[in-house]
């Protein structure tokens, strides 16, 4: 099939009426098959794999490759990319696990647990200055996204004042509109700000993931100050975006089911396992996860060729119904632990512990706090972020 055939679907990114669902798409397509050929929005056709098997197949499968430097990897925008020195989500072994493991200890289950109750105390003053706040607040410029930022700030040695330059570049890098230019211009002007941190952090060291990969990594020559500025490029953007966006998704999904919602509080042993079946209903990776064939391997019995482009998307595993009894709906007492919302493989996301320890701190005390907390608009009025590559949502305004 050419790349101009024109019967070839392009890659559903609009939810229609059912902002908490995948396109619907995806449920045709994975009865339909495993595998199947999907234009991207700017045109190149690649394979785009439906299925919850196949996928987790796919990512795990040694001859995949996730380096967006190879020709014909399945880049969401049209022109030249370029990779980040130090952006190991977007290499292969073995440069990809040398410096994911430069980081590793910071997000490990156990150091993350003692981050608890300072991830509460961030809540709680977060939640105590909402309350003050003429009604309706938004609930993302006012919990959703703070919270998290100033997580990650502390947990790198980042200025909080500082916190707009890393959210304003990230919302361009995750914007799926934005030029080869702008995003660019977007992590030149990140990168340019990490190096001067990292240069304080020379002088300065403090007790803070950067000033480690100063003295730790740049003094002895394993890392350059370009590599560890793109490493926390990629970390800040993955740290706070992510988190931020599920934060305002679940408080949306959990108010449209009331039950479930009085499930989370009322049994507050089940929070762990509410939060996964939350990270696997609303999945928020909007455009999927992309990789490049490096030789021939098959799919669902349908052959992969080496250079072809496959594309990923994990809400259509996360709702596959062959993995979960009816998928579509919300269920708190589900097992989903299995989800692949943090992907899957050797590139799974670092930064889960941190994010799962968030959600299920902030969540419960957001409707403690406020239990009757109101959406102050209509559903069909709450704006969705739906052109970015991280699903969320830009303002939400509540009352209580």
């Amino acid at each position: 099939m050419s790349d101009t055939d024109v019967a070839t679907p392009t890659l559903p990114l609009d939810r229609g009426a059912s902002p908490l669902d995948p396109p619907v798409e995806y449920a045709r397509w994975r009865a339909e098959g495993p595998i199947r050929r999907v234009a991207l929005p700017h045109g190149p056709v690649h394979w785009l794999v439906t299925r919850y098997d196949d996928i987790r197949a796919v990512l795990a499968h040694p001859a995949v490759s996730s380096d967006i430097t190879r020709e014909g990897f399945p880049n969401v925008r049209a022109g030249t990319v370029t990779r980040a020195p130090g952006s190991f989500i977007l290499m292969d072994d073995p440069d990809h696990s040398l410096i994911r493991r430069m980081v590793t200890r910071t997000f490990m289950l156990k150091n993350v647990e003692r981050m608890r109750p300072r991830l509460r105390q961030i809540t709680d003053r977060l939640l105590d200055e909402l309350a003050e706040r003429p009604q309706p607040a938004d609930l993302v410029a006012n919990f959703a996204l703070p919270f998290p930022s100033l997580v990650i700030c502390e947990l790198f040695g980042v200025p909080y004042a500082d916190r707009e330059v890393f959210q304003r570049t990230t919302k361009v890098l995750v914007d799926l509109t934005a030029t080869i230019d702008e995003i660019n211009a977007a992590r030149d002007t990140i990168m340019d700000y990490l190096l001067g941190l990292l240069e304080e952090k020379e002088r300065n060291p403090g007790d803070d993931l950067f000033s480690e990969l100063t003295v730790q990594r740049i003094r002895t020559g394993e890392l350059t100050p370009e590599q560890a500025a793109g490493i926390g490029t990629l970390l800040l953007a993955a740290g706070h975006e992510t988190t931020a966006n599920m934060i305002g998704l679940s408080t949306v999904a959990l108010l449209r089911h009331p039950d479930q919602l009085q499930r989370l509080l009322a049994e507050p042993e089940s929070v762990p396992a509410a939060v996964d079946e939350l990270l696997r209903y609303l999945t928020i990776v909007h455009n999927g996860l992309r990789r490049i064939a490096l030789e021939d391997f098959e799919v669902g019995g349908v052959t992969v060729k080496a250079g072809d482009g496959l594309v990923i998307p994990l809400q259509s595993a996360n709702r596959d119904p062959a993995v979960y009894d009816l998928p579509d709906e919300l269920d708190l007492s589900r097992a989903a632990r299995n989800h692949l919302a943090f992907g899957y493989g050797v590139h799974q996301c670092l930064g889960q512990p941190l994010a799962r320890a968030e959600l299920q701190i902030a969540l419960p005390a957001l409707f403690q706090r406020f239990p009757d907390l109101t959406v102050a608009v209509p559903y069909e009025e709450i704006a969705f972020r739906r052109q970015t590559g991280v699903y969320g949502i830009t303002e939400l305004p509540v009352t209580w």
